[in-house]
């Protein structure tokens, strides 16, 4: 498993972080922060499927890569089709090409490679090197490396190396120090039993991918040599402030006292 990234909601679509292609990547996409809105129904290019951008302070074909609806579908080899009232034309996104005659026989950087490069920006559309995936936590929609065939998991399951995290069944304090990149239950650890079969992680799924651990009240330690606990993804919770000192050792209403100190977890 890869790190993946979070597409917007269908239904309330709203601006992702950049991760689009550098080629694509200019002030259209920087500041396309503000949620698109679908187009009206019909029988054009304006179906459910289109939608437009806020046009404040854009004019010329920036302007018409947001005002007009459009609909953009990626394809598996980096291209899309982009559907639009004037025409159905196919994009490039790393090449920066289109099939419509603004690019082709002008040359300039027209609305659909722009309208590609917003929707990517927003999370609308996997970027070039991507494919949608399902979350194999929440089922949610995510975006993934498209030569990734690992579980994969959206922003809100995801972990990195040094995030730090609770344990949501003893309160600990843990910091992540690995994606394993297998689930739960093809996973064994050094007692040779598969993640997903010790008692305490019954409640999570065998699919969910497995991450490497290490408790923080045994740092500093070589975290490659360490002591390391395997635990599912969505066993581990997230800090909500990135493991500020509020968090560290206060109360939780939920699991009860926290609890810092190494426990058994039935892993050596």
């Amino acid at each position: 498993m890869t790190h993946t990234r979070k597409p917007t909601a269908s239904q309330n679509p709203t601006a992702s972080r950049e991760t689009g292609p550098a080629r694509l990547h200019d002030a259209d996409a920087r500041q396309s922060g503000d949620a698109p809105s679908r187009g009206p129904r019909g029988s054009t290019a304006a179906d459910r499927d289109s939608r437009t951008f806020p046009t404040d302070g854009y004019e010329g074909r920036a302007y018409r890569a947001r005002a007009e609806p459009m609909t953009v579908r990626p394809l598996r080899d980096g291209r899309y089709v982009v559907e639009s009232d004037g025409g159905t034309y196919v994009v490039a996104a790393e090449r920066t090409t289109c099939t419509c005659p603004d690019n082709s026989i002008r040359g300039a950087r027209c609305k659909h490679i722009r309208r590609v490069s917003l929707e990517i920006e927003a999370g609308i559309v996997p970027g070039p090197n991507e494919r949608e995936r399902v979350c194999a936590v929440c089922g949610g929609r995510t975006f993934a490396p498209i030569d990734d065939g690992g579980p994969a998991l959206c922003d809100r399951h995801d972990h990195a190396p040094g995030d730090l995290v609770r344990d949501r069944e003893s309160g600990t304090l843990l910091a992540v120090v690995e994606a394993i990149g297998e689930r739960a239950d093809e996973t064994r650890t050094a007692e040779g039993r598969l993640v997903s079969d010790y008692e305490t992680n019954a409640a999570y799924g065998g699919q969910e991918p497995v991450f490497a651990t290490v408790y923080v009240a045994s740092l500093p330690v070589d975290t490659r040599e360490g002591r390391r606990y395997l635990f599912p993804a969505s066993r581990l919770r997230p800090l909500p402030n990135e493991g500020s000192d509020a968090d560290v050792g206060e109360a939780s209403p939920l699991l009860g006292p926290v609890v810092d100190t190494p426990v058994d977890v039935g892993q050596p």
